[in-house]
């Protein structure tokens, strides 16, 4: 945000969809060794298919059911709420552990709690397809994202300790690249899949792909030459995370990543029981194809930075609540060339508002980076899985208007936040002003 609405100095936004910690992972690297890796180099190249492969096992992994659950709710008998937790279970259960899995990987090894992350939540994903009651589905959902929790954790500190402080931000952009194309993909992989041979046989295959991505990840990956174990300490840990917290600025970035994020996850978790119903009655491949609207938010993000630098923080952030809010209402309509469009707006504004507060946190913190940006993490899950569950109990009580009024309130939510911290920075320039006369 810019320095009206937050009082931090400006920044160039990082074009990420997903939460990444680029500025600390550049600035904690320091001075390169000369066996770290960089395009060219032996390592280089396995690396980034290792952690490409990575990428995409976890968001297949992590939003397997979300394009299945209309087909879950009539197979197993659940409303949209019910239905909507395997997918709340996991987002949530990851935003609890990324913190601590975070500080393990300090002490066991980035490399190891990737492998061993990576193989519980393959392994999990194995016996998910054969969960025998809606009890079971979600109770191994829960498991898989805590097991997830692992991987963005360490995968950000492993390519800072590495890779080449010049080379960096294209081995992120790998990873996060596999983040959003395995989100993506496993989305439309279980729609047509599902439209063939049902549900369970779509998370099947989820579960092979992750499978074969965790293969690659195992033999590619190159070992750890720069990473030195430290203890575990939870009272400096408490110490970091506490300091964060009580920063007002970053309370108010991790609430709008949190808000930002229950807009779409209740769009996202919502939309499939919409189309596949009256007026539209959509097919279940056909529903899954949807999220190749995920596209529009690559784009946008890597537009973010220049919105920053002609708009400023807050102009950028205004912006994006804005298309937000006017995807969410010409959602409305019954028209499926308006649904579209609406969603199109959404996922455009979404994630130019999350790079804006993401590649905010690391700026912001001048300690601790790697926690903060596990915080806002945090806080980003929490928001998905909020806006999962709560988006799926408002469109069963009021229908597709009762999810649009959800992610409405929370829009009015990153205003206020915004407006408030627009509001306390003029205060402290104001009294920062008479002090400064004083001094001179």
């Amino acid at each position: 945000m810019p320095p009206a609405s937050t009082g931090a100095s400006t920044l160039t936004v990082a074009a990420s969809p997903q939460p990444s910690p680029v500025a600390a992972a550049a600035t904690t690297t320091g001075e390169a060794a000369p066996d770290r890796l960089e395009p060219g180099r032996p390592g280089y190249r396995r690396m980034s298919f290792a952690l490409f492969a990575a990428g995409v096992a976890t968001f297949a992994l992590l939003y397997s059911t979300q394009a299945l659950l209309p087909a879950v709710s009539a197979s197993l008998g659940a409303t949209a709420g019910q239905a909507s937790w395997t997918v709340s279970a996991a987002t949530g259960a990851l935003a609890l552990c990324v913190l601590p899995m975070s500080a393990l990987s300090e002490r066991f090894g980035r490399r190891q709690m990737m492998t061993a992350s990576l193989t519980v939540a393959v392994l999990v994903g194995l016996l998910v397809p054969f969960a025998p009651s809606l009890g079971w589905l979600i109770a191994l959902r829960a498991v898989q994202g805590a097991a997830l929790a692992g991987l963005p954790a360490s995968a950000m500190a492993y390519l800072a300790e590495e890779v080449r402080p010049k080379a960096l931000v294209a081995a992120i952009g790998l990873f996060v690249a596999g983040n959003s194309i395995g989100g993506m993909s496993g989305r439309i992989l279980t729609g047509w899949i599902a439209q063939l041979w049902g549900w369970r046989a779509a998370l099947g295959a989820v579960g092979l792909l992750a499978v074969a991505c965790a293969v690659v990840f195992h033999f590619m990956i190159p070992r750890a030459r720069h990473f030195t174990p430290g203890s575990l300490n939870p009272k400096a840990l408490a110490k970091t995370v506490g300091g964060h917290l009580a920063d007002p600025l970053l309370r108010r970035l991790y609430a709008i990543g949190a808000l930002f994020m229950t807009v779409f996850g209740a769009v996202y978790t919502v939309i499939g029981y919409r189309l596949v119903e009256a007026p539209f009655n959509l097919p279940q491949g056909v529903v899954g194809s949807i999220f190749l609207v995920y596209l529009v938010g690559t784009v946008s993000s890597a537009a973010a930075g220049k919105l920053v630098a002609r708009l400023g923080r807050r102009g950028a952030l205004y912006l994006a609540v804005s298309t937000t809010a006017a995807g969410l209402l010409l959602s409305l309509a019954d028209q499926l060339a308006a649904v579209l469009l609406g969603l199109v707006l959404i996922t455009a504004g979404f994630f130019a508002g999350h790079a804006v507060a993401s590649s905010s946190v690391s700026r912001t913190a001048t300690k601790g980076r790697a926690q903060a940006s596990a915080l806002y993490q945090s806080a980003y899950y929490l928001g998905s899985s909020a806006g999962g569950t709560l988006g799926a109990v408002a469109f069963h009580a009021g229908g597709w208007a009762g999810t649009v009024s959800l992610g409405l309130l929370a829009v009015l939510g990153v205003v206020s936040v915004t407006l408030y911290g627009s509001r306390a920075a003029r205060t402290e320039r104001r009294r920062l002003v008479p002090m400064a006369s004083v001094q001179s």
